[in-house]
């Protein structure tokens, strides 16, 4: 029962954020697996319905880098026994979106430090707001379960020194929302980037909340630029990237803003667009997953439309 009204909660969420863009099936929590794939020693990818999850363990305690959503908290603490006996001290947000931090509340009530930049917290106290509105009779019952909000929030930058690893958590331009964080883990080489970056498909763009096609694109400068040879790069969705995946996936950014800045100059409108198919040479390689070439282009027109005009 419990898990369900999460459920609702999370598909509301999803909804909220994506402006009915995108929709998310929600699936039965009992048949979710958690997959554990090590990125190198002591630092993991943990893969389960939502945004990939990068643990770093510790013997001064388990640090998270996002945690899905609340349902799969039991599963998600499971895998980690395997890993380590240590609790979880910090849970990184690196941006509000459900699949990312719905089981804040799980980990925060457990114990462990909820961090964020500055945006991400006042998105999550201000989805809140409108569901305690939308639902006051609801959340007497209990019905809605309190977010737990980021109790540590920065602006630009902060470091964790842990277990003799540096972890830079930093704030980055407007890129899938305008409060991405990406983490660095310094001594082990690896960088988990959030949803800024999607492995192998097309990427959502909150511009609702401060996503910017260019953002992404000029973001991969700094990441390729931050990013060695052999750097593993954990991303917000799909598998472990280096740099010249990265490299590849701004390309086709790159492409896709060219086309639509080009169907814009020329007026076309955005359903004519469409129609036209202009990403259908690329779809075989990035439109296998929720976003859609459709979804895509009206994320970018809106974008580039809205900057055009201010």
């Amino acid at each position: 029962m419990f898990a369900s009204r999460l459920a609702m909660l999370a598909l509301s969420l999803i909804a909220f954020a994506s402006g009915a863009q995108a929709q998310v099936v929600l699936p039965d929590w009992d048949t979710v697996e958690i997959k554990t794939h090590q990125v190198c020693p002591n630092i993991y990818m943990l893969e389960g319905f939502g945004g990939n999850i990068g643990v770093y363990v510790s013997e001064d305690g388990l640090i998270l880098v996002d945690d899905q959503y609340a349902p799969l908290t039991e599963k998600i603490l499971a895998a980690l026994e395997k890993l380590s006996d240590q609790p979880v001290k910090y849970v990184l947000n690196t941006h509000w979106h459900p699949d990312h931090t719905g089981g804040n509340e799980n980990f925060g009530k457990s114990g462990a430090v909820i961090i964020s930049h500055d945006k991400t917290r006042q998105y999550l106290l201000d989805f809140h707001k409108v569901q305690l509105a939308k639902n006051e009779t609801a959340h007497a019952r209990g019905d809605i379960p309190v977010l737990t909000s980021p109790v540590l929030t920065f602006n630009d930058t902060t470091t964790i020194h842990a277990g003799g690893q540096t972890i830079k958590a930093f704030h980055v331009n407007p890129a899938h929302t305008d409060g991405d964080i990406v983490i660095q883990f310094v001594e082990a080489d690896v960088l988990h980037t959030g949803d800024t970056y999607f492995n192998g498909f097309y990427p959502f763009i909150d511009v609702q909340h401060g996503g910017s096609i260019d953002g992404m694109i000029a973001l991969y400068d700094q990441l390729i630029g931050t990013a060695g040879p052999d750097t593993k790069i954990i991303p917000g969705h799909g598998d472990v990237a280096n740099r010249d995946d990265m490299r590849s996936y701004q390309t086709m950014l790159i492409t896709v803003r060219t086309r639509v800045a080009a169907a814009l100059e020329a007026g076309t409108s955005l359903e004519d667009l469409i129609s036209a198919e202009p990403l259908k040479d690329l779809d075989p390689v990035f439109g296998g997953n929720l976003i859609k070439a459709h979804m895509l282009l009206g994320m970018v027109y809106g974008d580039l439309q809205k900057h055009r005009q201010n």
